[in-house]
């Protein structure tokens, strides 16, 4: 991956996050708050829209079955990593602080996908072992290395998120709920590119190879995506 591409990805989702965190409240914190069973469950966390084409209804469930899928193979690449690098001073804690932020997006992907009784993809245990796979061999092949594995990965999760985005935008008024999907993959988006930023500042593009890895990560989550939409 070139430098310039790098720089492209990076710069619009810093500006997007700016504004997000000005807010008081993260669009994916009211899927982990608790109800306190005075007020009704809200709609845009509690329901799913029944006035959709089946095209739309399709893309819907395909985009919350390939993000929760996702959520699950980032947290098995971060687990593979840690297990090699967790006692690395460097690298443990920044790998570790990436986990937690991935743990918390699988829990609302994972709330989603029941609130919009979406079937999950069959290849989540091919996810799982993947991933881990991926993260551990990554890391054992040197702490740049592992840098390398997440600047591709959230590289191709940004323009995911995006490609997402768009296709959502012309169902936003149909229902409360998709406003919210929207935000919280804006939200999501930053943080995945809060990672890449994170990667290329620790040395991600002085890993051996660094253009062949990259382009195999990227092209193993790239049809990681398109498998997981179908099956």
């Amino acid at each position: 991956m070139s430098l310039a591409r790098v720089a492209h990805i990076r710069i619009v989702p810093k500006l997007c996050r700016t504004v997000a965190t000005t807010s008081t409240q993260l669009p994916s914190s009211r899927y982990l708050q608790q109800a306190d069973g005075k007020h009704r469950p809200d709609p845009a966390t509690h329901e799913t829209p029944q006035n959709l084409t089946k095209e739309q209804t399709e893309m819907l469930h395909a985009a919350i079955r390939v993000d929760q899928a996702g959520e699950v193979a980032a947290n098995w690449i971060y687990k593979g990593q840690l297990a090699v690098l967790g006692r690395d001073p460097t690298c443990g804690p920044l790998i570790e602080e990436m986990w937690e932020q991935e743990k918390k997006h699988l829990a609302v992907m994972n709330r989603l996908q029941t609130q919009h009784d979406v079937r999950p993809t069959l290849l989540t245990d091919v996810a799982k072992v993947a991933g881990f796979g991926l993260g551990a061999v990554t890391a054992l092949m040197g702490k740049e290395a592992a840098m390398a594995c997440t600047e591709a990965v959230e590289t191709v999760i940004g323009e995911h998120y995006d490609d997402q985005l768009r296709d959502l935008k012309p169902m936003e008024g149909m229902h409360a709920s998709i406003p919210l999907l929207q935000d919280v993959i804006r939200e999501f988006r930053d943080d995945e590119l809060e990672h890449l930023d994170t990667a290329v500042e620790h040395h991600s593009q002085r890993a051996p190879h660094h253009a062949l890895l990259t382009t195999i990560v990227e092209g193993g989550c790239q049809i990681a995506i398109q498998l997981c939409k179908r099956i």
